[in-house]
Formats: C-alpha cells, sequence, structure tokens
C-alpha cells in the first residue's frame, strides 16, 4: 500500500489566512489614523484603486437595488390593497347614491303628474308583489289607519297602476290594471271614443267594446274617462298599440318593472240622488184605447138647470089621490 506525501496546503491555507488577517488588520489600524499625511495616502489610495473595482461593486449595487425596489413593489401592493378597499366603500356609496336618485326622481316624477287639484294624495312604498299567475296585484304599507279606502286609484310618477282592492291597519292591496279581474272605463284621444280597458294578465291590456275602431291610431292618448264612478277621470293610463294579430291594445305609462313607490288618489264618490221624482216624473198610467181628452176646469154650479132658461121641462105638480066610491064604481 503506498504512503501519500507530505501535506502542504493546509499549512499554506492557514500562512495565508493569517497574513490576509494581518493585512485587513494594518489598512484598518491605519484607516483609522487621524493625521495629515495618512488622510494623503488614504486619498491616493482610493483615487488609485476604488474606480478600478466598479466591476467588484456592480454585484452589490445591482442587490441593494434590488431591495430598494422590493421595498417599494411592497409599499405598492400595500397601497393598492388600500385603494381596493376604498374603491369598495366608494362602490357602495354610488350603490346607495344612484338607488337614492332613482327614489328621488320617482318621487319628483309623482309630484310633476298633473291631476285634479281636488284630488288629494297619500305616498305609499310597495312592500312586496302579492300576485300569482292568475292575479297582479301588490301590497303597500298604508292601510286603514293612513285612511285608505277600497277602490280609490294609484298611481306612480308616470301613469295609472290600478285601484285599491283590499285594506287593511297598515298594509292595502292593490289591483293592477293588468290583473284579469281588472276593467275599466278609459277615453281614447285625440277622436275622443270611450272604450274598456281588460287587463289580461298581459303586460298589454285589451281595448273592448270600441265605438269606432277604424278612427283610433297607434300613439293615441288613452285616459280614464271617470265613467261608472270607478275613477276620477282625466288620469293617463298609455297609448295604443297594435298587437301582431290585428287587437288594439294599450302600451301602459306605469313603469311595471320597477314599482317602488305609489301615490293613492283620495277620490270621492259623486253625490247620489236619493228622491227621484222631483227631475223625472212618474210613468203615466197604462191605458187600452185611444187616449182620453184633456180635463178641462168646469164650474159645478154651471152643470145645474136653470128653471127660467127657455124650453125647460118643468116637473108634475103632486097630484091627491082620489076617495073611493062607496057604489064599489070608479069615478070618472
Amino acid at each position: 500500500m503506498a504512503r501519500k506525501g507530505p501535506d502542504y496546503v493546509a499549512p499554506v491555507r492557514r500562512v495565508l489566512v493569517s497574513l490576509l488577517i494581518l493585512l485587513l488588520l494594518s489598512i484598518f489600524l491605519f484607516w483609522q489614523i487621524d493625521s495629515p499625511r495618512a488622510e494623503r495616502i488614504r486619498s491616493m489610495v482610493i483615487d488609485r484603486f476604488v474606480p478600478g473595482f466598479e466591476w467588484a461593486m456592480a454585484p452589490v449595487t445591482r442587490l441593494s437595488r434590488m431591495v430598494a425596489g422590493f421595498e417599494s413593489y411592497a409599499r405598492l401592493y400595500e397601497q393598492n390593497q388600500e385603494l381596493r378597499r376604498e374603491l369598495q366603500k366608494m362602490s357602495a356609496w354610488k350603490e346607495a347614491s344612484v338607488q337614492l336618485e332613482q327614489e328621488n326622481a320617482k318621487l319628483l316624477a309623482q309630484n310633476n303628474v298633473r291631476i285634479d287639484p281636488a284630488l288629494t294624495s297619500v305616498s305609499g312604498v310597495v312592500l312586496t308583489d302579492s300576485g300569482t299567475a292568475f292575479r297582479q296585484s301588490v301590497l303597500l304599507n298604508v292601510g286603514a289607519r293612513d285612511g285608505i279606502l277600497d277602490g280609490w286609484a294609484t298611481m306612480d310618477g308616470l301613469g295609472l297602476v290600478g285601484r285599491i282592492s283590499g285594506v287593511g291597519e297598515t298594509t292595502s292591496r292593490v289591483m293592477l290594471l293588468t290583473d284579469p279581474s281588472s276593467r275599466i272605463p278609459v277615453n281614447i284621444l285625440p277622436s275622443g271614443q270611450h272604450a274598456l280597458l281588460s287587463g289580461d294578465n298581459t303586460s298589454f291590456p285589451a281595448l273592448d267594446f270600441i265605438e269606432s275602431p277604424e278612427n283610433l291610431r297607434p300613439g293615441d292618448r288613452v285616459i280614464s274617462s271617470g265613467d261608472g264612478g270607478v275613477f276620477p277621470p282625466g288620469l293617463p293610463v298609455g297609448q295604443v298599440a297594435q298587437a301582431s294579430d290585428g287587437r288594439l291594445r294599450v302600451r301602459l305609462s306605469a313603469d311595471y318593472g320597477r314599482l317602488e313607490f305609489l301615490r293613492v288618489l283620495r277620490s270621492h264618490p259623486s253625490e247620489r240622488l236619493a228622491d227621484t221624482g222631483l227631475l223625472i216624473p212618474p210613468p203615466p198610467a197604462e191605458f187600452i184605447g185611444p187616449p182620453m181628452p184633456p180635463a178641462m176646469d168646469v164650474d159645478p154650479a154651471a152643470l145645474k138647470p136653470d128653471p127660467a132658461a127657455e124650453g125647460a121641462i118643468q116637473p108634475a105638480p103632486d097630484l091627491p089621490e082620489a076617495e073611493p066610491n062607496p057604489d064599489g064604481q070608479d069615478n070618472d
């Protein structure tokens, strides 16, 4: 087995490390000397060797820039997260602002609807849609405590919506014009024709019993006529539209897709006549045959006979009774 030679690497390494430590220590001590001559020597060394060590300082410079960039990226990330949180808050505020703006616009639209000044109103908020496939209605948060009565008309900011068809203490139900049970008389302008608006569970109710359909045109205004006392006259309902099957329908002015506020009109029924005898005479008695001559005013005294009148018939005087004959014969 061959023997290894002497190992000179370890001693040389120890010597070089010792010399390097001594060199660095001496440079450190020399750099700490406070002397004009030592300062000049340090300046000469820096001017001579430091510019040549730029390649050695490049990794350190790059590393320092990377560290600064990472810190800047961390700050940017924090700022980005903070901006995202503020943006979410602003989005929530924007949504609330849009909702308030829509509510304000609808309330202003309700105030801009021109109706009879004698009609006062009560505004209510739509709570929920209580309609079904066979019934179109909504619930309001106003009821008997607010003076709501059954049959009153309801409007949004654009037109007629329906009428009150059920009143509770704090809520009331509104039957929409699209309900199959809804039948209201309307007036069509400018022709002035009368018709009946019938709900059929669609968004375009049909017009029935039109006097002259050929005089109607799509786009004609439809308003409530007030016939029958169902609704006050002159309330906007919609516009005439012609369906694909040729039937005339009404495009409602009210926005049924966004019913949030409704205006209940306080309408009072017209005065009913209790006594018709003062206005309408009683019918004549039934009589078969030619009509009787008109009665004339005659004085009853004129009907008595006048004895002095010429040709008058005098009544016969009373004669005495004949006495009986004792011989049993009648007297001539």
